[in-house]
């Protein structure tokens, strides 16, 4: 999609200097046709359509090709003309036609294009600059090498993207402020947690991301802001192709990644694989401040982890209607983790302690995937039945020891997590005529997780007496039947698409310590989309779409899952859904040099799922950090992007965002000083904040010669209010040099992350009590990588099916 992005751009510059034919013509004619990919028999979408005099005049009209290839201009001259089809990557076609009185409308039929065979020998071509292209239910961001060459894998180029923002010391992911989103990679859920997920996938190995903030009906629902689909290069040219990336992080510790992508294919079978790791030392340290009571918990931690991700796969073409794929991914995980907490109480020296955290985690995933499509004789005519397996361990021992006047026992928790979830659908797609699609599917998603927790601590019963901790089962699973209608159609300047997803929904979460928690029900999700595009510069949006959230495992989960000396944070196992009514409006504007554009939405919250503190009665200088149901509420917001280029070596990416929703969670605090409080000093207060963040990011790309690129990046994220803290402004520099060498076949990429090292979380806050903090981590550092394609194919595979068949995480784990 990076070429027609290109090409359009290039069309644009023609089209707006052009002048329109001699008002003197008569203009009576039309044009009509198709353009495919001679090779693969495909459509060409967005390909550039111009028409000329043969006097070698100025005198030009034009238009772009739809989704589907087709392509219509009207009002034009009477007489010869030339007409040319140009698409990067392809030769441009071009021939003689004539509109005259008798022969007033023409139908070209279909014309075939052929690559390239220099630009297109070896593998795909990537852009040289991320562009943003708006299409009808999502906003692709396509990732060109001045993005890639901002770090080395996915979670450090995450943040550039609009409206998308990555906690650098947990790893959550949000959109437009909310982190009920789902990640997929090609249109598929890992079972593999999103902060890890995303560190193991090459910056150099994606295509695009998609932002699909209003999906449809034929999406599933779940997810308030929506989904975040990342969406890797394919390449299956015949013969033997590849790309091996590697590259090295440097800041307080290095961090090491490296991935080689392989692919055969001839005849009928394609085969491909590859490899990537991510191996790293993470340092994080931080503070919180209690002013009330002049205490301070001064944290230190450090990170040691090992990851490897396997994809092998394979591609068989029956015929040219009939076609079966199967893939599967594995993944291995090994990280250790040391954590010390220094609590000091500068008017009470005997309460001081020491907490030291030693946390072992090993886990795996593996994947399998079947899918079978057929093509019907009529084009876009089709039906494919997908069945996909995930299956997830994660097994973690965690060691908690203290020292200091105040000895709290040392003990030990062991967690044994396992989750499983099989997901089938068939789609059928029918173009019913040249303007209409109906799309009709049945799809069943069943997951299980079983979390088994044993610990060596000591622990109070309901007589306040200690006992040593009991063992916890905890089983949560969750069964969804769904089906789903689409139908739409592209009437000239206009084009919608109405749909409606049901769906059966059974709940059970079950312990050996805590009742069963059961919920049943059944909801209908639908959506609608309304385009406008009077011209090919302009184009105005409207969707509607409704989603729900169902608690993830984290929120829902009552074993613990961390603790310091001061808090402890579990989940909340009888959390009910919430669900959101989304409305959104977007307008792009293509301009000469660039494009923009600019969007706004605006969603209701019902049984809004959120934060709660509590005090913890078994001893009151603790507390309790859980989730809850809260009242309906509203959020809102604007979005704008743009990629310009103002020169031909300049080139700027920009985006502002800003969000507000009111947001409403429970804090429980002290009247007195906790040493000697009861609970009759508990007071509960029911919070309510209206928080309004807003980012800015720019790209700025310099091309020095042919082989060399520089980059500029800043970033700037306003102050903003939840329920606990007032997060202070976080802003920062990053830098970059990129040379390409072997006839643009290697790329050596250099960069210098935060250079004026200003990156850090800093907050006040007043409840549950007066306090101030910090956190930082290593944000600065310089990182060194080499990308390499090989491979002599000259013919591109069809493109794979991208979809959505997977279920939401909650809060960042994955359910």
């Amino acid at each position: 999609m990076k070429k027609v992005l290109l090409l359009l751009a290039v069309f644009l510059c023609i089209t707006t200097s052009a002048n329109t034919p001699p008002e003197s013509d008569l203009r009576i004619g039309s044009v009509t046709g198709k353009i495919i990919d001679k090779a693969l028999q495909q459509p060409i979408a967005y390909a550039a359509i111009v028409i000329k005099t043969q006097d070698g005049s100025n005198d030009k009209t034009g238009g772009i090709t739809q989704e589907d290839g087709t392509f219509e201009i009207k009002n034009l001259p009477e007489g010869d003309l030339i007409f040319e089809v140009q698409f990067i990557g392809y030769k441009t076609h071009s021939q003689q036609i004539t509109i005259s009185k008798k022969d007033r409308k023409l139908n070209l039929g279909t014309i075939a294009l052929e690559e390239e065979a220099e630009e297109l020998s070896n593998v795909e071509v990537v852009g040289e600059r991320t562009t943003i292209e708006q299409k009808i239910d999502r906003k692709v961001i396509n990732v060109g090498k001045d993005l890639t060459t901002m770090g080395p894998t996915a979670s450090d180029i995450m943040s550039n993207i609009p409206s998308v923002n990555v906690d650098q010391q947990t790893g959550e992911l949000t959109l437009r402020g909310n982190s009920n989103v789902r990640v997929m990679v090609d249109g598929k859920l890992s079972n593999v947690p999103v902060a890890q997920l995303l560190r193991q996938i090459p910056s150099t190995s994606i295509k695009s991301i998609e932002l699909i903030t209003n999906p449809s009906a034929k999406y599933n629902p779940e997810g308030m802001s929506g989904i975040i689909n990342i969406v890797l290069h394919k390449n299956a040219n015949i013969g033997f192709n590849g790309t091996i990336n590697t590259g090295l992080t440097v800041g307080i510790e290095a961090k090491f990644n490296s991935s080689l992508d392989l692919n055969y294919r001839n005849g009928k079978f394609n085969l491909y694989g590859n490899y990537g790791n991510n191996i790293g030392k993470y340092v994080n340290d931080g503070f919180i401040f209690r002013d009330e009571e002049n205490s301070e918990q001064i944290f230190d931690f450090f990170d040691n982890n090992k990851s490897h991700l396997y994809k092998l796969g394979v591609d068989f073409y029956l015929n040219d209607k009939n076609t079966i794929s199967f893939f599967t991914n594995q993944n291995i995980y090994d990280g250790k983790f040391k954590g010390v907490t220094d609590v000091i109480y500068y008017d009470e020296l005997s309460r001081n302690t020491t907490q030291f955290f030693d946390n072992v985690q090993e886990n795996s995933s593996e994947q399998y995937n079947f899918d079978y499509k057929m093509e019907f004789k009529k084009e876009g005519h089709n039906i494919e039945l997908e069945v996909d397996y995930n299956r997830f361990k994660n097994d973690e021992d965690a060691n908690f020891s203290s020292t200091g006047t105040t000895v709290f026992p040392d003990y030990m928790d062991f967690v044994d997590t396992k989750r499983t979830q099989t997901i089938a659908n068939l789609d059928y797609v029918n173009p019913l005529d040249s303007i209409s699609k109906l799309e009709v599917g049945v799809e069943t998603r069943l997951f299980e997780t079983n979390v088994d927790y044993a610990s060596t601590g000591l622990s109070f019963n309901s007589a306040g007496n200690l006992i040593p901790t009991p063992e916890t089962d905890f089983v949560y699973g969750m069964d969804i039947y769904s089906a789903y209608v689409t139908f739409g159609q592209n009437r000239e300047k206009w084009s919608y698409q109405i749909g409606a997803r049901i769906e059966d929904v059974e709940v059970k979460a079950d312990t050996n310590r805590i009742r069963a928690f059961t919920d049943n029900y059944t909801q209908i999700y639908p959506s609608g989309f309304l385009t406008y595009t009077p011209t090919e510069k302009n184009q105005f949006q409207l969707s509607f779409s409704r989603r729900v959230d169902r608690p993830g495992l984290q929120q829902v989960n009552p074993i613990r899952e961390w603790a310091t000396p001061l808090i402890s944070s579990f989940g909340n196992p009888s959390l009910v859904p919430q669900f959101t009514n989304s409305m959104e409006a977007n307008y792009t504007r293509r301009m000469e040099k660039g494009s923009i554009t600019a969007g706004v939405f605006y969603r209701t919250i019902a049984d809004e799922i959120n934060r709660a503190v509590y005090v913890d009665r078994l001893d009151l200088n603790k507390l309790i950090l859980t989730f809850d149901n809260f009242d309906n509420t509203s959020a809102y917001g604007v979005e704008i992007s743009s990629n310009y280029k103002p020169t031909k070596w300049w080139s700027i990416n920009g985006s502002f965002d800003l969000f507000s929703q009111t947001q409403r969670g429970i804090t429980e605090s002290l009247l007195t000083d906790n040493s000697s409080a009861t609970e009759d000093d508990i007071v509960v207060e029911k919070v309510e904040v209206e928080n309004t963040a807003w980012n800015f990011r720019m790209n700025n790309s310099f091309k020095v010669g042919k082989k060399l690129t520089l980059q500029l990046f800043g970033f700037y994220r306003g102050e903003n209010q939840n329920i606990q803290f007032l997060v202070k402004p976080l802003y920062f520099v990053n830098t970059g040099a990129r040379y390409s060498f072997a006839q643009g076949k290697g790329t050596f990429s250099l960069n210098f992350n935060d250079v004026f090292n200003t990156m850090r979380f800093a907050f006040d806050g007043e409840r549950p009590f007066v306090q101030n903090g910090q956190f930082n981590w290593e944000s600065q550092t310089v990182y060194a990588g080499l990308s390499y394609m090989f491979g002599s194919g000259k013919n591109r595979a069809a493109q794979r099916k991208r979809r959505d068949s997977n279920t939401k995480q909650g809060s960042g784990g994955i359910l």
